[in-house]
């Protein structure tokens, strides 16, 4: 009998990859959708709806914790991180705490997340912080470095016609991808003024 594992979905397209080598590894996967990161709601719902049809896709059940998305709560205990790079890995290692939870809660034997596909996510930190939890006796962590499957998830996730976000999840990720082109454009007016004189 195949080992029953939670998969946290950060959302579709860094879904794919984990969920074809896991299923490969003969885990049987159950996928689970839990990210109060993910502003504003508009966006959660546009990545909760690829999640569900990547899930669709790929022929595994998926459980959402809606309920889990609380704007307040989550920014009071962000917002005393944003200056420092704590920020990051408190947000992903929070998510991988509670898919530990939500393993044990149902029964299964083991969890992982998606977090650990994507480049831009502080993978050392995610791998530490479920080699922790599998420490306390619950479900087991599993580790892999879904990294390797880059570009392949990439492909895949256009084939499937997954929606693929252009910032990790949170307004301050939004702000740092968006930022830079606000400063441009400032730049540009700034400069346009003083030649105008």
């Amino acid at each position: 009998m195949p080992k029953k594992l939670i998969l946290h979905l950060c959302c579709g397209p860094c879904a794919i990859m984990p969920i074809l080598r896991l299923r490969d590894e003969g885990y049987g996967i159950t996928a689970w959708f839990m990210n109060p990161n993910i502003q504003p709601l508009a966006e959660y719902l546009r990545r909760r709806e690829a999640a569900e049809i990547c899930a669709a896709k790929l022929g595994i059940e998926i459980l959402f914790d809606d309920a889990s998305w609380n704007l307040a709560d989550w920014l009071k205990i962000q917002l005393p991180r944003v200056a420092d790079a704590s920020r990051c890995e408190w947000c992903c290692q929070s998510r991988l705490e509670a898919a530990a939870l939500k393993a044990g809660e149902l029964g299964f034997d083991a969890y992982t997340s998606s977090l650990l596909y994507s480049r831009y996510q502080p993978h050392e930190a995610i791998a530490a912080k479920g080699r922790d939890l599998s420490g306390n006796g619950g479900p087991e962590f599993i580790y892999r470095d879904f990294r390797v499957d880059w570009q392949e998830g990439i492909e895949r996730s256009k084939d499937m016609g997954l929606y693929r976000q252009p910032y990790c999840g949170c307004v301050f990720s939004e702000t740092e991808r968006y930022g830079k082109k606000l400063a441009r454009l400032a730049r540009a007016a700034k400069d346009m003024a003083a030649t105008e004189k």
